[in-house]
């Protein structure tokens, strides 16, 4: 079984998430099927179809996140220390064609977010920053073609 590596806040995150599924959408669906049924023929029910679409998608979500939960490995990137790149270390990089610079904090699969700054470990960007070190140059394609970027700054907080 493959571990997922993730930070504390993301697993209270996705713990969060599967706490609400349980304890309000699950019985909330269960009452909004209840009361369609009392409308008669389920065949033309719309209500009835939206809420067991709805209960089938919650149900789902609820597998999904089980699944995950139970294969997380939590990384305490707090004690972690030095100048080489591995998961939880913020990293600043400079774009050398445009001079512009980025930072990121490189993260688990299921917690990433760029509109944070926060990528995930198995991301191109992510795979071509481990490992790296100040100084290093980087080379990463992505959809709009290849980026060169230098490694300034990593510090892990």
């Amino acid at each position: 079984m493959e571990r997922i590596p993730m930070t504390a806040e993301g697993l209270q995150r996705l713990e969060g998430e599967l706490k609400v599924l349980k304890s309000v959408e699950r019985p909330a669906i269960i009452k909004a099927i209840a009361t369609a049924r009392e409308h008669g023929d389920l065949s033309e029910n719309a209500e009835y179809t939206s809420a067991r679409e709805k209960q089938s998608f919650i149900e789902g979500r609820i597998g999904e996140l089980e699944d995950i939960i139970s294969r997380t490995e939590v990384i305490d990137f707090s004690k972690l220390t030095g100048k080489v790149i591995k998961f939880g270390a913020t990293v600043r990089l400079a774009d050398e064609d445009t001079d512009e610079k980025v930072k990121y904090q490189i993260v688990g699969p299921y917690e990433a977010d760029l509109a944070k700054g926060r990528i995930s470990i198995t991301s191109p960007i992510g795979r071509a920053l481990i490992g790296k070190t100040v100084g290093d140059k980087v080379e990463v394609q992505t959809p709009r073609g290849g980026k060169s970027y230098e490694v300034v700054g990593v510090q892990f907080n």
